[in-house]
């Protein structure tokens, strides 16, 4: 709850942050690109390491690294010192959610982690809620540097609730005494699973439209896109997390159910979220607020799908290499999130120069031509999944694609 709080603030923060930074869109962007490139490039080292020295650390590491970026982006007042800020963050992030998921088969076997892996997304989602209502309310009403302070003092609770209760659980003794393995070794066994990489593409596209919605481009696309008032437009993005808890447990039922099944459940939603964007994009005008509640839907169910990409990795490795996998496969939709993000900002700012600098910077037509390239990095993401999808299926496992 405390990483993925941590993760969305800045999105939520994105009118505020372009005065506060005097900043463009491609700069806006770059503050969200900064962080995903961190939390993305990390997942491998960090995968490794969740391997040789268990979750506990990682996760304390992250709590501190979060800490230290919350409270460095508080007294930020250019560009460069709020970049160092998210590039602190990114890197805590990027260690806490692989590191738990590392502990489920540590303390749990059997049918049960599907479920329990759905439900630790599912209360990691409880995080948007804070940085969409007590984090979002304090940055309008006391302004930028209180805001992010409080988030820093949330990091540091999360600390204290690390190093209190966390522990490695009963399996980690057997792991960490099992035969050491070159780091070229390890990568390379993860990576030549074909059921890694069909995790890696899963997870980039069931995940990249979520995150440019709430990491970036969703606050800015619903107010000054759509029109809607900025409290109701943060208001509105709770729908992520009613869904995430409403979808996450019966989808991690239905993975353990019918295993069998697992990507065509992904499909199925990365093929919602691509027909809403279709729709909303290709409105005339403003589209109504129940296309808008559709597209939401839609978006976040991206993120309890996203989790199917883990399962993957669970069950086309070893335990010993399984946090490397899983580091693998979480990079996916962060890369995949990053690039989106990056380039809608760019075709912005473009926009914006083309037409001599006249009018506003975001406006409905911009976003409209801009967010376009989602569906091309969903394209990409469907080729390789249904590729990667058919290696696995032929290799078999004990439990198939």
């Amino acid at each position: 709850m405390a990483a993925v709080s941590q993760r969305t603030s800045f999105g939520v923060a994105g009118l505020q942050a372009t005065e506060r930074f005097d900043a463009t869109a491609q700069i806006l962007a770059s503050f969200s690109v900064v962080q995903l490139v961190v939390y993305a490039g990390a997942q491998v080292p960090i995968g490794l390491l969740l391997d040789k020295v268990g979750p506990r650390i990682l996760i304390i590491s992250g709590s501190v690294l979060m800490a230290m970026g919350q409270a460095f982006l508080a007294i930020s007042t250019n560009v460069p010192m709020g970049l160092v800020g998210r590039i602190l963050v990114g890197s805590g992030d990027a260690m806490v959610f692989v590191s738990v998921l590392k502990l489920l088969p540590l303390w749990f076997s059997g049918s049960r982690i599907p479920v329990l892996t759905q439900l630790v997304g599912t209360f990691g989602q409880m995080g948007q809620l804070v940085s969409l209502f007590p984090f979002h309310l304090l940055l309008v009403q006391f302004g930028w540097t209180p805001a992010f302070s409080v988030m820093s003092g949330l990091a540091l609770a999360s600390l204290l609730i690390a190093v209190s209760l966390i522990r490695n659980g009963p399996g980690w003794a057997h792991l960490s005494t099992s035969a050491p393995m070159r780091t070229r070794d390890r990568l390379s066994a993860a990576w030549k699973q074909p059921g890694t990489r069909l995790g890696f593409w899963t997870h980039f596209t069931t995940s990249f439209m979520l995150n440019v919605f709430l990491l970036s481009w969703g606050y800015p696309f619903l107010v000054q896109g759509q029109g809607l008032d900025g409290d109701f437009a943060s208001a509105l993005m709770s729908i992520f997390v009613v869904v995430a808890i409403l979808y996450g447990p019966f989808l991690g039922a239905l993975t353990a159910r019918y295993p069998d099944k697992r990507s065509n459940f992904a499909l199925g939603v990365i093929a919602a979220m691509t027909l809403m964007w279709a729709v909303v994009l290709f409105w005339p005008g403003a589209a109504p607020l129940w296309v808008l509640i559709l597209l939401l839907v839609a978006v976040a169910a991206g993120g309890p799908s996203s989790v199917i990409a883990f399962d993957f990795a669970r069950t086309f490795n070893p335990p010993h290499l399984m946090g490397t996998a899983v580091g693998l496969v979480n990079t996916g939709g962060f890369f995949g999130g990053f690039v989106t993000i990056y380039l809608v900002g760019a075709i912005m700012d473009w926009q914006y120069v083309a037409n001599g600098s006249n009018g506003e910077l975001y406006n409905l037509p911009a976003f409209r031509i801009a967010l376009l390239v989602q569906f091309v990095m969903a394209f990409i993401g469907v080729t390789f999944m249904l590729i990667e999808r058919g290696k696995a299926r032929r290799q078999g496992t004990k439990i198939p694609a």
